[in-house]
């Protein structure tokens, strides 16, 4: 569906190679020095099925409640003592296309103390899962109690029943009893790490093409990794109809803004205070970004690639014309 609100992106926006300039100021950058964490909080089922139906509203809380979990156990004295970044995707489904509402969180180790210093995590160790998921389920189902009683929450079919208070209150009186989830993961190693992440994670769809494997006889074939037998690779096989309707639950609303800024990674004060931590860290400052003369030279940049290049023999293409849009070439059949 390439002209739908579910398009794929282009390949080149995933791809930023090694040798781009852009991983090249990364490396140069005042967190090049700190290695990065990750974070995956995710929802119970019966949350998910909320919030498939109300996917602006739900989708909204699941980020924001995941930066501020962190944001505020960052803070505590008790964990780390200091203000933290945080870049949060969103993600809405699993392996096999099934709706699985989480976020990816890519968190600096460590954060700037009130006294201006930058407090390093321990090596190996961002902040106590229990207490993250604890708080991230309170925090979440205070939101959702709230989006409901300014009516913003739309209940149909099997839900329909929650739009009376009592059924829902007793809703989340369940989900508060059931333990939610939030991963953590290692540190990555470098920059290096930390760009492939972003490249694979920032415009990733619901399936990638290579996952794809036969569509004939009205029937998809794909892929997929089967992470309860330690990622074994199996092959799933759906309708043509049901594939196509597994692939729509993921179409997030217009306008929605599905990876955001949080901390002193947020736009409003990422400038300034990446500026302090250079200071703190004692990183050089990084290089102005290259500016491109034109579209060959900004898909270099982006990722190390050379349009020009020949993609069989290697050898650089030379330009002879240019074909004006409002004309069809003629082939010469003399």
């Amino acid at each position: 569906m390439p002209h739908s609100d579910a398009r794929r992106p282009c390949r080149a926006v995933r791809r930023l190679r090694p040798g781009s300039r852009r991983l090249q100021q990364l490396s140069r950058s005042a967190l090049s020095k700190v290695p990065s964490t990750r974070a995956r909080p995710v929802v119970p089922a019966s949350v998910a099925a909320i919030a498939l139906q109300n996917k602006a509203v739900v989708y909204d809380i699941l980020l924001k409640t995941a930066a501020e979990t962190i944001r505020l156990i960052s803070a505590d004295p008790k964990h780390l003592g200091a203000e933290t970044g945080m870049i949060a995707i969103l993600h809405t489904w699993g392996q096999t296309l099934t709706h699985h509402p989480h976020a990816h969180c890519l968190v600096p180790g460590g954060g700037i103390a009130p006294d201006g210093r930058w407090v390093h995590c321990l090596p190996g160790f961002f902040l106590p899962v229990r207490v993250l998921s604890r708080l991230y389920r309170r925090l979440f189902l205070e939101r959702l109690q709230a989006a409901f009683d300014n009516t913003k929450l739309q209940f149909f079919g099997h839900l329909a029943h929650l739009i009376e208070p009592a059924a829902f209150g007793r809703h989340l009186n369940a989900l508060r009893k059931v333990e939610w989830v939030v991963y953590a993961k290692r540190p990555f190693g470098g920059p290096e790490q930390v760009l492939a992440h972003l490249g694979r994670y920032t415009h990733r769809v619901a399936i990638a093409n290579s996952r794809l494997l036969t569509c004939e006889h009205g029937r998809i074939c794909f892929r997929w990794k089967d992470y309860r037998t330690g990622n074994k690779s199996k092959v799933m096989t759906l309708e043509i109809e049901e594939f196509i309707r597994r692939f729509l639950l993921h179409v997030l609303p217009k306008g929605f803004r599905r990876i955001r800024h949080f901390g002193f990674l947020a736009n409003a004060c990422r400038v300034a205070k990446l500026a302090r931590i250079r200071a703190v860290l004692e990183a050089p400052e990084p290089p102005p970004p290259a500016k491109a003369v034109d579209y060959r030279e900004r898909y270099a940049i982006l990722t190390g690639h050379c349009l020009d290049l020949c993609p069989l023999c290697g050898g650089r293409m030379v330009e002879i014309d240019l074909v004006p849009r409002s004309q069809t070439p003629r082939c010469d059949t003399s």
